[in-house]
């Protein structure tokens, strides 16, 4: 992967900075990308540009991309614009709700390029997530929890072959 990614969650801004701090760490280097500091607090346009001379990295939006912003639109449309790979992360006990079809949704809306989601915590049912038709890579154990190496690597693989898929498209 040549580009950074953007890691977003969804929800008001302490809980999702909250679960980017828990999960973000680990997610990186289960991926084996360098953790990198949050976007800068600014327009989009301005925190989105250092981004295209950017290495790879995994990068934290540090709200949920489908709040308004001052003046007009918000963090998902600028994502398309820039036609910005993200990341979506969602705690466990988010998946008991539509919240990850929404932020899908709102994410292809705006055509931004989806890497694909991952789960933090709670227990992981392949099945279920097969189901509901998402483009699931996986999943973290809870913090304190580690991944055994197999399960690293499936992470790994999932997003390379999600990443090819979206550069294919």
């Amino acid at each position: 992967m040549p580009r950074p990614l953007v890691l977003v969650a969804a929800g008001p801004a302490a809980a999702v900075i909250a679960l980017q701090q828990q999960a973000g760490p680990p997610l990186a280097s289960a991926l084996g990308l360098p953790w990198c500091g949050p976007l800068a607090d600014r327009v989009p346009q301005l925190a989105l540009a250092p981004l295209a001379q950017q290495g790879p990295g995994l990068v934290p939006l540090p709200l949920d991309p489908g709040l308004p912003l001052p003046g007009v639109g918000h963090w998902a449309e600028a994502l398309g614009a820039w036609r910005q790979p993200v990341l979506l992360l969602l705690a466990g006990d988010q998946l008991h709700s539509g919240l990850p079809a929404a932020m899908v949704a709102l994410l292809l809306q705006w055509q931004v390029p989806l890497a694909g989601l991952v789960q933090w915590g709670g227990s992981w049912d392949r099945e279920a997530r097969r189901a509901d038709g998402l483009p699931w890579l996986g999943w973290l154990p809870p913090e304190g929890a580690e991944l055994d190496g197999a399960e690293r690597g499936q992470l790994a693989r999932a997003l390379e072959l999600r990443w090819r898929q979206i550069v294919d498209a």
